[in-house]
C-alpha cells in the first residue's frame, strides 16, 4: 500500500469515527461500526489504531482536515489579523455542528493523562504550520508587532483556543462557541499588532 492510500485508509477510518460518535454517541459505536462506515477493514484499522480509545486523538487530525480545506478560501491580501479570526470562527462552528461536547470533553481529557503523543501540542500539524505562516506574513507586512516571536504569537493564539474549548465544555455549550470566541479573539490578537 503506497504512502498516499495509507493516508487516505487512515483518513477514512477517522473521519467515519467522528461522523458515527456524534451520530450515535462514544460508547454506543463500535469499531466494527466504524469499519463499515469508512469501506475499510479491520485489518486497516488495527493497523493505524490499537482500538476505539485510540480514535479520540484523532480529532486533532478532523480540525487539520478543516484547515485544509479553508486555506484555498482564504484571500491572500487578507489582512493577517482577519485570516486568523475567520479559520477560529470556521473551527469552531465546525465544532458546535458535527462534535459533541461530551466528545470534546473526552479527546481535552485525554491529553492530559496520556503517556503518548500529545496531538493537540503536535508543531508538526497542519494547524501549526498554517498559523505560522500567517503570523509571519503579518509580521513581515507590518501589520503585527516583532517584539514577539512567530512562537510565542502562536503559542498564545493555541493556549487560547484550547482555554476556550475547555470552558465551552465546562459550560455544557451553554454560550455559542464560535461567536463568544470572535469577540475575545479580537481582544487578545489586538495586543500584538503593530503599533504606529
Amino acid at each position: 500500500m503506497g504512502k498516499k492510500n495509507s493516508s487516505a485508509t487512515k483518513k477514512k477510518i477517522v473521519s467515519a469515527a467522528w461522523k458515527l460518535f456524534y451520530e450515535q454517541g462514544y460508547d454506543d459505536t463500535t469499531v466494527d461500526d466504524i469499519v463499515l462506515e469508512s469501506g475499510t477493514s479491520k485489518g486497516s484499522f488495527y493497523h493505524y489504531f490499537s482500538g476505539k480509545d485510540a480514535l479520540l486523538s484523532s480529532l486533532s487530525y478532523l480540525f487539520d482536515d478543516k484547515y485544509d480545506e479553508l486555506m484555498p478560501t482564504m484571500d491572500e491580501n487578507m489582512p493577517c489579523l482577519d485570516k486568523l479570526l475567520y479559520l477560529n470562527t470556521e473551527l469552531f462552528r465546525m465544532i458546535e455542528d458535527s462534535v459533541s461536547i461530551d466528545l470534546l470533553a473526552q479527546l481535552l481529557s485525554s491529553q492530559l493523562v496520556t503517556k503518548n503523543e500529545k496531538h493537540l501540542l503536535d508543531r508538526n500539524r497542519t494547524y501549526y504550520k498554517l498559523l505560522r505562516s500567517i503570523v509571519l506574513e503579518g509580521q513581515q507586512r507590518g501589520e503585527l508587532s516583532d517584539s514577539y516571536s512567530v512562537n510565542d504569537i502562536v503559542k498564545a493564539y493555541a493556549l487560547f483556543e484550547r482555554a476556550m474549548m475547555y470552558d465551552w465544555c465546562l459550560s455544557n455549550g451553554e454560550y455559542s462557541l464560535s461567536n463568544y470566541s470572535n469577540g475575545m479573539l479580537k481582544m487578545l490578537l489586538n495586543g500584538y499588532l503593530k503599533k504606529d
